[in-house]
């Protein structure tokens, strides 16, 4: 049980108070960002986490739903590699712009702001955006990557895989100006990020984790301290010493490809719905979270339409979880049990029957 939770029914025991039931307003944001890697299909993520029920299970839980629809991205003409080997950065740097200053709105409007995605570069603008109202905001960052390459030692040239280093102030003096990325400013420190579920390092990857000093807890941490102790280890190093607000950035990839196949960058040996589900559960219980990413669900991915319907039915279930859904089954319907006014029959009514 959560600090938090823990308290709250305490309270409620021996005061014999009636808490009022927390409402959340939800805005979702539809990013079909898809120039941060070269698969096809992922733009197609938001349509197809939208079907699979989100807006109808969020309402189910209580929440006030905004879905302010897809943005449109503009495809830059013209938009040539940077260094020989980055893809599309005027793309991607326009398209995480328009999506910083939604976010920025719903967070200024009072909303929680999910934004599904589209590919992980999408992270440039949900969390600038989100810093530009909350800026001392903590970011859990659950994948099976790091993302946090810098342009100079990518492999792939894939910017989805280079978010972070744009966004930490510490790593500013190793990361060039990218063409469409002069609104950008960094807006984290290292320590005010928490990988959860890495597998798939690269080199410089690894190297940077190390050497800036970078809480982060791999399947192997998950496996050796278990989830529970995980979460208590990342809340004390994101809120030890004050509360505030969370982003949220999960990548479907983060699980197992058995739970969720229908994504571009599977890595076998990832979560268990159990440790996912759990995590979400607890960042809910803090009161916190701010801002949610969900993102890489691919549906042309999938090797069947049950393989789509079941990563998409999970990123739900992630983004549910956020918001109140727990595994002890939703209570926001339900206030109190019917007491029978009068029986069906009257004693003498029974007697004739009999």
């Amino acid at each position: 049980m959560s600090l938090r939770s823990g308290l709250t029914r305490l309270l409620s025991r021996q005061a014999g108070l009636r808490l009022p039931k927390q409402t959340h307003s939800v805005a979702l944001v539809g990013a079909p960002l898809s120039r941060g890697q070269k698969r096809r299909g992922v733009d197609r993520g938001p349509a197809t986490v939208r079907a699979a029920g989100l807006v109808e299970r969020l309402a189910g839980l209580g929440c006030q739903v905004h879905d302010f629809g897809d943005l449109n991205f503009t495809q830059v003409p013209n938009d040539e590699l940077y260094n020989n080997l980055i893809l599309y950065p005027r793309s991607v740097g326009s398209a995480s712009q328009v999506l910083a200053d939604a976010v920025s709105r719903a967070v200024v409007a009072g909303h929680s702001c999910v934004t599904i995605g589209g590919d992980h570069s999408l992270a440039l603008g949900s969390i600038s955006g989100h810093a530009q109202q909350c800026p001392h905001l903590g970011v859990i960052w659950v994948d099976a990557h790091a993302d946090i390459n810098t342009p100079l030692t990518s492999p792939s040239g894939n910017l989805h895989g280079q978010p972070v280093s744009f966004l930490l102030r510490e790593l500013q003096d190793k990361v060039p100006q990218l063409p469409g990325f002069s609104w950008l400013k960094p807006c984290l420190s290292a320590s005010d990020i928490v990988y959860i579920g890495l597998r798939d390092l690269d080199p410089a990857e690894y190297y940077i984790l190390k050497n800036y000093d970078i809480q982060y807890f791999s399947m192997r941490d998950i496996d050796r301290l278990g989830i529970q102790k995980v979460m208590e280890r990342t809340f004390e190093q994101l809120m030890g010493r004050r509360q505030r607000p969370i982003h949220l950035s999960f990548d479907i990839d983060a699980f197992d490809p058995s739970l969720a196949p229908a994504t571009g960058t599977p890595v076998i040996g990832g979560l268990t719905y159990r440790e996912g589900m759990y995590i979400t559960e607890e960042i809910h219980n803090t009161g916190m979270l701010s801002a949610v990413d969900m993102v890489e669900v691919n549906p042309l991915l999938g090797a069947s339409q049950e393989e789509v319907n079941a990563t998409a039915s999970l990123a739900v279930d992630v983004i549910a979880t956020c918001f109140g859904q727990t595994r002890e089954g939703a209570h926001t319907a339900f206030d109190n049990l019917p007491t029978p006014s009068s029986p069906d029959e009257s004693d003498s009514e029974e007697q004739v029957r009999i």
